[in-house]
């Protein structure tokens, strides 16, 4: 069943941002990034300027998406962690509340450890967020269908 895509308000974007700065402080990381399943860059936080947010965006959300097939072909759900090493920097990338996708770039400035748990953490607050803005959304969608309701008679028959 696909999903629908998120609707961000302010008070959800700054609640989603302030959560992952804390995230890029305590895990010592280099930058941190939220996306959704479809590609969709939610927010970003820390050393962000050389990096093609659009394109990391999009092959996380690819990423995520091939290993799910790789998942099912075990037999799995999917994989809700990975983790990429590199010569200089790595990259943590965890699904949260099944709705989008962390990723956190981190150097040797941290450890593989850190990282883990405090994303551990951060997804529980996130998740939360991540609720309540779905709640939002649903809400939105209950009042824009009731004016969907109302025709064009309806309307000429309020005013004569």
């Amino acid at each position: 069943m696909p999903q629908s895509p998120f609707v961000m308000y302010d008070e959800e974007f700054k609640e989603l941002t302030l959560i992952i700065e804390k995230l890029l402080r305590e895990a010592n990381s280099k930058c941190v990034y939220l996306v959704d399943k479809d590609g969709q860059l939610m927010s970003a936080v820390g050393e962000t300027k050389d990096i093609d947010a659009t394109s990391l965006a999009s092959l996380t959300a690819g990423n995520i998406a091939a290993t799910g097939g790789l998942a099912k072909v075990i037999g799995e759900k999917e994989f809700s962690i990975l983790f990429h090493e590199g010569e200089r920097d790595n990259i943590h990338i965890s699904v949260v509340g099944q709705r989008v996708i962390l990723v956190v770039i981190f150097d040797k400035r941290s450890s593989l450890g850190l990282v883990r748990l405090r994303v551990k953490k951060a997804s529980e607050d996130l998740t939360k967020s991540i609720e309540k803005l779905l709640s939002r959304m649903q809400a939105g969608a209950a009042q824009e269908n009731i004016l969907k309701e109302i025709t064009d008679d309806d309307i000429e028959r309020l005013f004569h």
